[in-house]
């Protein structure tokens, strides 16, 4: 199944007016989802929670329209049950729209550091999703995907949340914490696929913190909305910390059953060198955490911009190609499906 990648890249993607509507934006703008295939286990695919990652997105565009021309007896269409909202946050990618196209191979460094932009923590939609079926406070994007997700008269057997990561030192893969002991396959499988595509895996030492438990080079368990709150109290941050409501992993894990959820981290730009010494703290990754500080106040035209992408390219900085990310997606998702299919 993860040879799929080349036919699914090559079809159109879906327009932002194709699917069907389950609510809106905060700032009015349609939620689109799209549900496809007859089969017996549901899985659930979803992009775009914070304002700047636009990978996951433009992959699940593309998977839409390729499962929509797929014959009923294709395999992908009679095994699965497909529920996929291809980008959650509509208002966050237009204002992201500044620093990168549909169609972009890499993303410009100097662009994103001028232009991005990415809501406060407890503000995000990964994050935004509601407390129960009373909750109405949040934003209406997570709560019109939580109503149609409550509408599965079956739970879940997998829920991936695509997502990217500004800067890493390679790909790095979030799993499940009811499942961190039931994933050798899946790991196996998308480390030989990160080597094969001559990558390193990001690694990072976190203690625990926010819910990320190292698993081995490349693999955490994912961020959990009770770690995050912990984690803010412990600063004294109250405030923030009351912000938080569920992930769209703990989410579809509240429906039922014991679905796998799983976070994909791609980095939009490779730091190399980080996680040669873990840590905490890592010294190499605390050097580019200052850089990109220092880059990201500097770039404010067009003309400073263009200054601290060549600075950044001369500093070993370099954007990894949009094609690659959704690659390494793609495998996570094929690996969390033949994960759950095992006995």
């Amino acid at each position: 199944m993860e040879d799929r990648i080349v036919p699914i890249l090559a079809t159109a993607p879906v327009l932002a007016r194709d699917g069907k509507s389950i609510g809106r934006s905060r700032d009015g703008r349609d939620i689109r989802a799209f549900r496809f295939g007859t089969g017996t286990t549901r899985v659930s695919l979803i992009g775009g929670c914070h304002a700047d990652e636009p990978v996951g997105p433009r992959l699940l565009r593309h998977l839409c329209a390729y499962l929509s021309a797929l014959p009923p007896n294709d395999p992908l269409i009679e095994r699965y049950d497909w529920w996929i909202v291809p980008h959650v946050n509509p208002d966050g990618e237009a204002v992201n729209r500044a620093w990168y196209d549909g169609d972009d191979v890499i993303y410009d460094f100097g662009r994103y550091s001028w232009h991005v932009v990415r809501e406060l923590p407890g503000d995000d939609i990964e994050f935004g999703f509601p407390r129960g079926v009373d909750d109405h406070d949040g934003r209406p994007a997570p709560r019109a995907v939580y109503d149609w997700w409550r509408t599965s008269t079956d739970p879940f057997a997998l829920h991936a949340s695509l997502h990217s990561t500004g800067f890493a030192a390679g790909p790095w893969f979030l799993i499940e914490e009811a499942w961190k002991d039931r994933c050798e396959r899946l790991k196996e499988r998308c480390a030989d696929r990160v080597a094969e595509m001559g990558y390193v895996l990001h690694d990072v030492e976190r203690n625990g913190e926010k819910g990320f438990v190292r698993l081995g080079r490349g693999f955490t368990t994912r961020p959990d909305s009770r770690y995050m709150r912990k984690h803010f109290l412990e600063l004294g941050d109250e405030e923030t910390a009351s912000r938080f409501r569920p992930s769209s992993m703990e989410t579809v894990r509240s429906l039922g059953g014991d679905p796998l959820t799983l976070v994909s981290e791609m980095p939009l730009f490779i730091t190399p060198g980080v996680g040669e010494e873990l840590g905490p703290p890592d010294p190499v990754l605390e050097l580019w955490k200052e850089r990109r500080v220092r880059w990201g106040a500097a770039a404010q035209s067009e003309e400073t911009a263009a200054a601290v992408a060549r600075e950044a390219q001369e500093a070993g900085l370099r954007a990894m190609p949009v094609r690659d990310q959704m690659i390494l997606q793609w495998t996570f998702i094929v690996a969390g499906l033949e994960q759950v299919m095992i006995p």
